[in-house]
């Protein structure tokens, strides 16, 4: 990396001396270890057991067990939305411009897990008050949620192209993070309700609170930096203002094409989500508890196929596995178009998992690969500002699913809240359009966008075109710190 490899200034195996000064000084060098990488991987798990749980069913335990009105808790998720999305891109440029002799991103994960899990824990848990009461606690204690878990979640994002430094060891550290996540979202979405039924809501926070801690203190013995010349790299980041790094970031063309693919596919996968229990009750004639078995074969097709997309990443390079993840995934939602029964849909649904699982596995590799680019060109890291910049633009997805699922329910003449027996037959094919059709589209427009990302080695030095594409790209001639 250009960044140097000489110990942080004033840090070292020797300095301090004790059991709190090793693990203080502690950098990696060379390869991370299989426990490493697997320790690093298991932050996944609490991080998506947190996020799932919350998004599934904080609307669902405010309006339905608490009483308080839907749209008092509409607009606090928009709030939590917006906050969510503006915390990103800031939070990752504190990051990687603030340094301690702890490292850039460890210090800030540290401090975050324990507000986290409390926060979690304590949404679930409001006083004895009023309807107004609930809306402000809500407010307050989301607000808390959101920023612990942008700073704990960014930080440990930040990390990945750090500890991992070729597409062959980002293709298999990214294994084990996405098979933790994947179960996370799993139970946070089946086993909260589990919990929640049998132990009441209270116990369900504080028995997920307390196992997502158990993972945070366990991932941390994966999350190490590694040594750089602090005083070199301070002399450049003193050159470039918050202003600059935004700007340099999206101009940046490969991060354009990149950020644009993301939030199409980001916008398919909420849309898939979103339009299943439609298509279960209008379009396959199921029952409403019939979802579970549409989305099942998601889950259980991604897990092993992780794998598979992993051994693709690394013989082909992040480029040409974005564009066949886009195909695969494309499609096989398509096969929505087919079927008739439950069954039928959910064997399809297991052809999406493989796609899901390309997405998963391949997304943060070729973020990597941008930010590698992003170092050639600036001598400067700021996994941090990519992060968060990716966390800013791809929020917007939930805003292409919300109008897009809405205007294909209201074109094909559904009616709110009548239930199944009075909507119109156009209802099933245009639920059937928003599954297998709309899908489809964005991930060929995404494919339109990878094509033209600019980055086509596997690693940042695989070929000497690679390196002259980084030079022409748009950022090149800007007036960077050197």
């Amino acid at each position: 990396m250009s960044a140097g490899h000489p110990a942080p200034s004033g840090s070292g195996p020797t300095a301090g001396g004790g059991l709190l000064a090793r693990v203080r000084d502690r950098r990696l060098v060379g390869t991370p270890s299989r426990a490493r990488t697997i320790a690093y991987g298991a932050s996944a798990f609490p991080s998506n057991l947190l996020m799932q749980t919350f998004s599934a069913f904080v609307v669902y335990f405010y309006v339905d067990h608490l009483g308080v009105r839907a749209g008092w808790v509409a607009g606090a998720m928009v709030a939590h939305g917006i906050l969510n999305a503006l915390l990103n891109p800031l939070v990752g440029a504190a990051s990687d411009r603030r340094r301690t002799r702890w490292g850039r991103r460890v210090p800030w994960i540290v401090l975050g897990i324990v507000p986290l899990v409390v926060a979690f824990a304590l949404v679930w848990m409001p006083p004895a008050v009023g309807p107004t009461g609930l809306v402000v606690w809500f407010l307050v204690v989301v607000a808390l949620f959101d920023v612990a878990y942008v700073v704990v979640a960014l930080n440990v994002s930040a990390l990945f192209p750090e500890i991992f430094r070729t597409t062959a060891e980002r293709a298999r550290g990214n294994t084990p993070r996405q098979i933790f996540g994947l179960v996370g979202m799993i139970l946070g979405t089946a086993g909260a309700p589990l919990l929640y039924g049998t132990l009441g809501w209270t116990w369900m926070a504080l028995l997920l609170a307390v196992v997502s801690l158990a993972f945070f203190v366990w991932s941390l013995a994966g999350m190490v930096e590694r040594p750089v010349d602090v005083e070199a790299v301070r002399s450049r980041e003193a050159a470039v203002g918050l202003g600059d790094q935004l700007r340099y970031t999206f101009a940046n063309r490969a991060f354009v094409t990149y950020v644009l693919g993301s939030l199409l596919l980001q916008s398919t996968t909420a849309i898939v989500l979103a339009a299943i229990p439609f298509y279960v009750r209008y379009t396959v004639g199921g029952a409403e508890a019939d979802a579970t078995f549409l989305l099942a074969p998601i889950f259980v097709a991604a897990i092993p196929s992780i794998v598979g997309w992993s051994w693709v990443v690394r013989k082909i390079g992040p480029r040409s596995a974005m564009l066949w993840v886009v195909t695969v995934y494309g499609l096989a939602t398509c096969l929505y178009l087919i079927p008739s029964t439950v069954l039928g849909a959910a064997l399809a649904g297991l052809a999406v998992g493989v796609g899901v699982a390309g997405l998963m596995q391949v997304l943060e590799v070729a973020l990597a690969q941008v930010i590698d680019d992003d170092e050639r060109r600036t001598g400067l890291r700021r996994e941090g500002m990519y992060f968060g910049a990716n966390g800013f633009v791809v929020r917007g997805s939930v805003i292409v699913q919300a109008v897009l699922v809405a205007g294909v329910l209201s074109a094909s003449g559904y009616v709110e809240g009548a239930g199944d027996v009075a909507q119109p037959d156009t209802v099933a094919t245009g639920v059937r359009l928003l599954l297998g059709g709309v899908p489809v589209v964005l991930a060929a427009l995404a494919f339109v966008c990878f094509w033209f990302y600019p980055l086509r080695g596997r690693d940042p030095d695989d070929t000497d075109a690679a390196l002259a594409e980084a030079d022409a790209s748009p950022t090149a001639a800007d007036p960077l710190p050197r």
